[in-house]
């Protein structure tokens, strides 16, 4: 079971770690301190709920879906163009970041953005439901793969967060900003163009 663990983690380090337009959103909203612990903790759990649906077998059905995955494809692909406008609007108008205080958006709004930049994102389903799934269900151990893999999610999203508070201090100011959105909106655009062109084969 124990190797199963580490294969787990190792596996699902390697492909929730890689920058992405969800890593790019958590970032940004650990910098802002926008509701920073929820914004991990759904991120977290909505990945634990994918994998263990993985692991049980629901991710090959949905591959082989042509329809679900254009419609995720096309829904993701307009949110994360949505969200790179929305970063690019903050390059023209920078403002620094105020450390003393949360910012002001809502935990609502924060709480939607965060379900929709993870779930409108097709890449987030064959990472977690087809391909951590169909890994996890070949190991002796599906549960401890699944353990594993939850473990590094949990720990990456956490970290994530809580380096971003960190540093944010460092980013009081507006250019400091431009450069941190600018960064933002080509990632969400590189995404959103690799989910256009994503071959669903």
């Amino acid at each position: 079971m124990w190797l199963s663990v580490l294969q787990g983690v190792v596996t699902g380090a390697g492909l929730i770690i890689a920058i992405g337009a969800q890593n790019a959103f958590v970032l940004a909203k650990g910098l802002r301190r926008q509701h920073i612990w929820w914004v991990a903790g759904i991120c977290a759990l909505c990945d634990a709920l994918l994998i263990g649906l993985g692991v049980l077998g629901l991710g090959a059905l949905i591959a082989q879906s042509e329809g679900a995955m254009w419609l995720a494809r096309i829904g993701g692909a307009g949110f994360l163009v949505w969200q790179a406008w929305l970063a690019f609007k903050r390059v023209m108008h920078p403002r620094g970041l105020e450390v003393s205080r949360d910012a002001s958006t809502t935990l609502g709004s924060v709480i939607v953005a965060t379900l929709a930049v993870t779930l409108l994102n097709p890449q987030v389903y064959l990472d977690t439901l087809v391909m951590l799934g169909a890994i996890g269900s070949l190991q002796d151990s599906p549960l401890g793969f699944y353990m594993g893999a939850t473990m590094a999610s949990f720990t990456w999203f956490f970290g994530l967060v809580a380096l971003a508070r960190a540093l944010a201090p460092r980013l009081t100011s507006p250019r400091a900003w431009q450069w941190v959105d600018g960064a933002i909106a080509a990632v969400m655009l590189l995404v959103a163009w690799q989910i256009l062109i994503l071959d669903p084969a």
